[in-house]
């Protein structure tokens, strides 16, 4: 798993008009081809009666699944330009599809382009670019006199934390980021000099800021 990827919040669109043709642009998180393809149908039932509904996604750490379609526009000109704005954003795990409502006004190669492109962008302004980066649960179980003085400390170091569980002793779920997993666990072993049991738990992302 990616210690720390971009991508988008949520489902978005947004609708932008060059010479009198309608470029919407429309962005979805996906996790999988299956998912990417589905959104894509989608779009083109909803907007069937568009010029074109054109195309791109990426998909996988590695950005194994890379796809584009100039859905009837000239080669090169629409599921490209889709794609490198993806890529130029460092995006992953996202499918764009950029509709067309012809305007009557020809546009020419560099003129479909750079409409393409805008509406991608204009896509991913709608989705809101987000970073999510990855972090280990862990579950520290201690006695309740260390309680007061890890909180303390888990807050003064900005560790994000979860629920605390009450027992006949307490357990808080600590959640440092992956990368810094062993150090942390170390640390609050020698905070409260060995009197801690720890277990680690899943590896989660979370947005960060958030």
């Amino acid at each position: 798993m990616l210690e720390r990827y971009k991508t988008v919040r949520r489902a978005g669109e947004k609708e932008i008009v060059i010479k009198k043709s309608r470029f919407i642009g429309q962005i979805k998180p996906v996790e999988s081809e299956a998912e990417a393809i589905a959104f894509i149908e989608e779009i083109k039932k909803k907007h069937w009666n568009a010029t074109h509904n054109c195309s791109a996604y990426m998909i996988g750490e590695r950005d194994e699944i890379q796809k584009q379609s100039d859905d009837g526009e000239p080669s090169g000109t629409a599921g490209k330009p889709i794609l490198e704005v993806i890529k130029q954003q460092g995006l992953k795990n996202v499918a764009i599809v950029v509709t067309r409502y012809f305007g009557g006004i020809m546009l020419g190669a560099g003129g479909l382009i750079r409409a393409y492109t805008d509406g991608a962008v204009a896509a991913t302004e709608a989705g809101e670019v987000i970073t999510r980066v990855l972090h280990r649960e862990v579950f520290a179980e201690l006695d309740y006199t260390w309680l007061g003085k890890v909180e303390n400390e888990l807050r003064n170091r900005e560790i994000r934390t979860g629920e605390t569980a009450f027992a006949d002793n307490v357990t808080l779920l600590c959640l440092p980021l992956e990368s810094e997993a062993e150090a942390f666990k170390a640390w609050l072993v020698d905070l409260t000099q060995g009197q801690v049991v720890l277990k680690e738990g899943n590896r989660v992302y979370f947005i960060e800021g958030e």
